[in-house]
């Protein structure tokens, strides 16, 4: 331990730790910008670029950043001298004079940790008046906006997309005023291996990374009398909205969450988890033939877009790998637009398909060419759980003080096997569960594959499926599939089935959930609540949900037919990795 002293008072920390460590520790606040702490994804971003929280540290000639500067013994440190505060406003007033006003209409109005810092310091008018930088603003991807005017140059995205998700396409570009942090040669996101995970959109702390905004598509969609609105909600939605409404973190709303979306005046409201138990059936089906057959292994889960793009660009020798089975959003709009379609006697094109996700890169998903159909999409427009949380709020529709409400059937029923697809691990125990009742044609008690659960980046096990013994690994965040899939080309690691989720922690975690600002506490209350809900149901195996029998004995024939094939499956296309 180190002891040393801040603002008089005496603190001892561990070795290694920082002068904001150090306060953190004895409630003194100290205000940062550039700093970003996830301690379970074990990354720290510490590189005092934005310098807001420099102190006075006794014989130290400059003031030092605290957030990187190591502690050391008998260290004396005053976070509160007028030198210090002087220094953090001309530091802020300087941000603020090359920053754009547009507060009112940002994306991140309300969210920006730069807005919230210049009103905790009393700052009501720019200093500094002079040049500010322009770029154009790239709306070309159907995920992220990227507005280089209101980058901080944090670096917090760089960060997130090189460390953490090691995709590596943003980094400082420029020098001195024109500097920024942006793709080489400054090149639109689709010109870029960007997976569209949004990350980085999850850790800016201005309005330079934002999402794609389809709040105003649903808007008009739902006033468009010719249409059927119909909206599919993901299991790890159901969990976290309620954070934009006050409620705890882990609170479990669906109930709540359906009464809202009847509220707002969609047709029919369904469950993703319906075609996450769909998703199911095929890919297990699929997993036995390869295990049965010893071929294509280890089969690869594919229900995550952003880890899809990421094997396209950066590892397309292993492209036969993943599952043909579409994800559980592109799976529910085709089966939306086929088989209900013709239950209540409309065209396709009648049909409008909301989504509401907690991923951004779900909305380059539902873009694809191979998801659109005779110039029909399967899924129409993709909305994240913030975006349905303003819509609430827009609305006047508090959901913590909704009454429950039902989703409506024939695709709303689900069962507990799906609902843990919003953790990471929970699409591979869900596989295993049916896997193993239809390997021993049993109904078998015990369903709890623990060993794939949890918040870790790379969790192994070597599970028994009937009698058969599985080597399994899990990885959650793009940095931790690199391991694993190098670990398999240099033919050091063997594996039946691999669940890979783009998203630290899983899609409880996607680039389009309510801000966490650092607090990964939230992630794991999101996580036990999903695996709560998963067993509070009396069905918890994806091949007992009678919808799902239903339909395959109405239309789709059984898993792995043809008819399944040509609606549930598809194509991964190998790109350049750029």
């Amino acid at each position: 331990m180190i002891n040393m002293t801040i603002n008089n008072i005496k603190v001892a920390v561990k070795k290694n730790s920082t002068i904001l460590h150090a306060a953190n520790k004895i409630g003194i606040k100290i205000p940062t910008l550039c700093h970003m702490e996830l301690s379970c994804f074990d990354i720290d971003h510490t590189t005092g670029s934005c310098r807001i929280c420099v102190v006075e540290v006794e014989g130290r000639k400059n003031l030092a950043p605290a957030c990187c500067t190591p502690v050391m013994e008998g260290m004396v440190v005053r976070t509160n001298t007028i030198r210090s505060i002087n220094a953090r406003r001309t530091l802020l007033d300087l941000l603020l004079s090359d920053h754009p006003k547009d507060c009112l209409t940002c994306e991140k109005n309300g969210n920006c940790e730069l807005q919230k810092l210049a009103a905790e310091m009393d700052l009501h008018h720019v200093l500094y008046e002079g040049k500010q930088s322009t770029y154009d603003i790239d709306l070309s991807s159907k995920s992220i906006v990227r507005d280089l005017d209101k980058c901080i140059m944090c670096r917090r995205c760089e960060t997130a997309c090189n460390k953490m998700q090691t995709v590596g396409i943003l980094s400082g570009v420029g020098r001195g005023f024109n500097a920024v942090v942006a793709p080489a040669a400054m090149r639109p996101l689709t010109d870029t291996k960007c997976t569209f995970c949004g990350q980085c959109v999850a850790v800016c702390p201005v309005g330079a990374l934002t999402e794609m905004n389809y709040k105003y598509d649903v808007w008009r969609a739902l006033n468009d009398k010719t249409k059927t609105v119909i909206v599919q909600t993901a299991p790890a939605v159901r969990v976290a909205i309620g954070e934009e409404f006050g409620m705890a973190p882990g609170s479990i709303a669906t109930g709540k969450l359906v009464a809202g979306l009847k509220l707002l005046g969609f047709d029919k409201v369904f469950d993703t988890d319906f075609a996450a138990d769909l998703t199911i059936m095929e890919e297990t089906t699929e997993l036995i033939e390869r295990l049965t057959k010893k071929q294509n292994l280890p089969i690869l889960t594919s229900c995550c877009p952003g880890w899809v793009k990421f094997l396209e660009h950066q590892f397309p020798e292993l492209i036969y790998m993943p599952s043909t089975a579409k994800s559980p959003q592109q799976m529910f709009g085709a089966i939306a637009k086929s088989y209900y379609a013709e239950k209540i006697g409309k065209k396709p094109e009648e049909i409008v398909v909301v989504s509401v996700m907690p991923c951004l890169a779900k909305k380059y998903e539902a873009s694809r060419e191979e998801f659109t159909h005779d110039g029909v999409k399967d899924v129409d427009i993709v909305i994240s759980t913030r975006e349905l949380a303003d819509m609430f709020k827009e609305a006047g529709i508090l959901i913590d003080r909704l009454e429950p409400a039902e989703y409506d059937n024939p695709l709303g029923e689900s069962t507990g096997a799906a609902i843990i697809f919003g953790a990471s691990g929970g699409v591979l125990e869900a596989a295993l569960r049916t896997a193993a009742d239809w390997v021993s044609g049993q109904d078998l008690p015990g369903i709890d594959f623990k060993a794939v659960r949890g918040l870790e980046g790379v969790k192994e096990a070597t599970v028994n499926v009937a009698g058969i013994e599985v080597k399994a690994a899990v990885t959650s965040g793009l940095g931790n599939a690199r391991k694993i899939l190098e670990k398999i080309q240099r033919g050091e690691a063997h594996y039946d089935a691999i669940e890979i989720m783009a998203c630290p922690g899983g899609c409880l975690n996607g680039g389009g959930q309510p801000y966490i600002h650092g607090n990964t506490s939230i992630l794991e209350k999101r996580k036990n609540a999903i695996y709560q809900a998963d067993e509070k149901l009396t069905l918890r195996k994806s091949h007992q949900n009678p919808y799902i029998q239903k339909l395959y004995a109405e239309f789709l024939g059984k898993p792995g037919s043809h008819k399944a094939h040509e609606l549930l499956h598809t194509h991964y296309t190998p790109r350049q990795d750029i």
